[in-house]
């Protein structure tokens, strides 16, 4: 009984160390939380983009002017193209310069009405629902000043965009320009001249894109504390059961210890020889120079050996698992009898599938014991 607790003991020891291995190897990688709302500063070079579009742009006559002619009377405006470039500072403020338009009319004049401008942009979407690189939908208004046929002007609006894949967006908006013909731009009347633009195309992005999240130090520190907590608690657990088993091999009354052969060159523990999956064969070829080792002492001794073999039960049925223990077994046998060891001297046999070892393939062997 006392040996077996010092068995316990020990193996108790050990195990705790290996428990607390397999704690941390087991444990997850978990993703780092991050604040939806922060991100790292990008560089020069990063979210750069270009949009190419097209669409129409008219000027809009006080009194009583139809809004279909917007679009479909001439007099008053003209189809054209848009193109940008541009860059993302961070998820939710950008700055572009546009040019859009062709020579258009006004009031049934001629007018020129190419635009250039520069906007700052707000995306919506990021600002107020936290940054996301695979968001599909953004809402992006935009303000801006610059020309509009020759004459300053100043232009507010809002972009819809869609994603459609890693660097690429379709977009939609709308804005209306206020142009200073007569130097009054910034006393809202009527002395000012309105131009609504309406235009739609693709947004390509440049090189890097994207912005790398910032992580959240407070739910970081939460998460390790809580890992920390759950690795103490098995620690604390085994060290309860280590210091419970040493409690009664304490209480054990001394026994007489008797004295065991000491074999030469090989001990009397018991020696493995392992096998792959589904196999006969010895794993390795190295398990030839420990059967040798085994040869040698048992002849030195003039011991017997008890070869027995065995397979993994977590793969194969009964009946199979006990045909492979019995073929592993006779391998081995087959081996120390070339080395010089009668077969008289060894009792072979096959135990079939077991589970006393993790992982699976530790089971998948032979052991050998030595005896006078």
């Amino acid at each position: 009984m006392k040996r077996f607790l010092v068995v316990l003991a020990m193996a108790g020891s050990v195990s705790g160390l290996t428990y607390a291995q397999e704690v941390v190897e087991s444990m997850e990688v978990v993703e780092v939380p991050t604040d939806k709302y922060v991100v790292q500063t990008n560089k020069f070079w990063n979210n750069w983009f270009v949009s190419v579009g097209g669409g129409f742009t008219s000027g809009i006559r006080h009194g009583d002017k139809n809004w279909s002619d917007l679009f479909f009377d001439n007099n008053y405006g003209r189809w054209g193209f848009d193109v940008a470039v541009g860059k993302w500072f961070t998820p939710g403020l950008g700055l572009r310069l546009k040019f859009n338009g062709l020579d258009g009319a006004y009031e049934g004049k001629s007018h020129d009405q190419r635009a250039y401008r520069a906007e700052a942009l707000f995306n919506a979407s990021n600002m107020f629902m936290g940054y996301s690189d695979t968001r599909v939908w953004n809402v992006v208004p935009f303000a801006g000043f610059g020309f509009i046929g020759g004459h300053s002007s100043m232009d507010i609006g809002v972009q819809s965009s869609w994603r459609l894949s890693s660097f690429m967006n379709f977009y939609v908006e709308a804005a209306l320009f206020m142009a200073d013909r007569h130097g009054k731009m910034l006393k809202f009347n009527n002395s000012y001249e309105r131009y609504m633009n309406f235009s739609a195309g693709l947004t390509f992005n440049l090189g890097e894109s994207g912005f790398e999240p910032v992580p959240d130090m407070s739910a970081l520190m939460a998460l390790n504390a809580a890992e920390l907590d759950a690795l103490n608690a098995a620690l604390a657990e085994q060290q309860a059961e280590n210091a419970s088993l040493k409690n009664q091999l304490a209480q054990q009354p001394r026994e007489v210890v008797k004295t065991q052969t000491i074999y030469k060159g090989v001990g009397s523990v018991p020696q493995s020889v392992f096998f792959n999956l589904d196999s006969s064969e010895m794993a390795s070829p190295k398990e030839m120079v420990n059967l040798q080792a085994i040869a040698d002492a048992a002849k030195a001794n003039n011991a017997k050996l008890t070869i027995t073999g065995y397979a993994d039960s977590a793969t194969g049925d009964a009946a199979y698992n006990q045909t492979l223990s019995q073929r592993r077994a006779d391998t081995v046998a087959a081996a120390l009898e070339k080395m010089g060891i009668s077969r008289a001297n060894m009792t072979v046999a096959g135990k079939g599938g077991v589970d006393t070892l993790q992982p699976d393939s530790y089971n998948r062997r032979v052991i050998i014991t030595m005896s006078e």
